[in-house]
């Protein structure tokens, strides 16, 4: 009597390339990969890699091997990543950006720090935040190592997904961000910002959107959360949102511009302006704005939210940020 065979379990194609990432790929493939990513061209990643062409190709075939689909795609432009590849590398600068981390904070470590943060920062965020962040973080005992980036809050976010800043303080964002947290903390006042020369000129008579659209604007870049913002405002006013002269987040680009151009005007925080009033160089219109910014807010992500350096920084950032906002209530009050 012959029994009957067991049937073969059904094949899992995820849990097979897990196992082929686990026992086969090597970090000199991840790479290489991102290499290939920024020369699309086999000669100069081989240059760069100070190995021949022929040894590149045979390692990008085997790396194409072990993720089991076909990567990059040869054309008359160079390589190109299939959808494959562009999944692919999504995960390699992730990889390679948590790798690079790692390496930072055990360095930080072995100095003798208590670990190594980086923080993410809008230009527009007020001095005594950043002052805050930077004195909790740097007077820590052991002292801590800090890495700060500039940017706008989209570009910001991006660096947090992609492991390449542990939290920031921007705008509140309003894109799609899976595993992203934020908090906002603190809400700004808008004011009209022109040359200290030209608040009288520019002053006269009341608040007209569209005169000022005739002005010399200074605006955020395109598709940013500040620059729909600000469009929307116009689009309130019924006036067409005016084509920028300077398209900026850098206060010291804004200031040069202000500086020299009398029609020049942007629209700021104003407890950013009235920082940076003292200098003289450019002033505040007396117009009352009644629209709010986009909060300030302190940004991570859910794998980092609970890490006690930047819980420790959010508690302070939001306890600073609190007691401005009341004085600042207080004043209008």
């Amino acid at each position: 009597m012959t029994l009957p065979t067991a049937p073969h379990p059904a094949r899992d194609p995820a849990a097979d390339l897990q196992h082929a990432l686990l026992s086969r790929l090597k970090l000199r493939q991840l790479a290489l990969l991102q290499a290939i990513d920024r020369h699309r061209n086999l000669g100069r990643v081989a240059a760069e890699m100070r190995v021949s062409q022929p040894a590149i190709t045979k390692a990008l075939r085997e790396a194409e091997d072990v993720f089991g689909s076909t990567l990059f795609e040869r054309t008359p432009r160079g390589l190109i990543p299939t959808a494959a590849g562009d999944a692919v590398l999504h995960y390699v600068r992730r990889w390679l950006a948590e790798l690079e981390a790692t390496t930072r904070v055990l360095t930080s470590l072995e100095a003798g720090r208590s670990g190594r943060l980086r923080l993410g920062l809008t230009q527009q965020v007020p001095q005594k935040l950043l002052s805050a962040a930077l004195d909790h973080l740097l007077h820590r005992t052991p002292r801590m190592a800090v890495l700060t980036r500039e940017g706008t809050t989209d570009e910001l976010v991006a660096g947090l997904l992609a492991r390449e800043l542990d939290c920031a303080i921007g705008r509140s964002y309003d894109g799609d961000a899976t595993g992203l947290v934020q908090e906002a903390i603190y809400q700004q006042e808008p004011c009209l910002v022109v040359s200290a020369k030209s608040v009288k000129r520019l002053s006269r008579g009341p608040l007209d959107w569209a005169k000022l659209a005739q002005l010399d604007w200074i605006l955020p870049p395109p598709n940013t959360p500040m620059r729909r913002t600000y469009n929307a405002i116009f689009v309130g006013a019924g006036v067409q949102p005016p084509v920028p002269m300077l398209e900026t987040t850098s206060i010291r680009s804004m200031e040069t511009v202000l500086r020299t151009e009398p029609n020049a005007i942007s629209i700021l925080a104003r407890d950013v302006v009235a920082e940076l009033e003292a200098a003289g160089h450019w002033g505040a219109l007396p117009y009352l704005l009644r629209w709010s910014l986009p909060p300030v807010s302190f940004f991570t992500t859910k794998e980092l939210d609970a890490l006690p350096m930047v819980t420790e920084l959010k508690s302070v950032v939001v306890r600073v940020a609190q007691g401005m906002q009341t004085r600042r209530n207080w004043g209008h009050a």
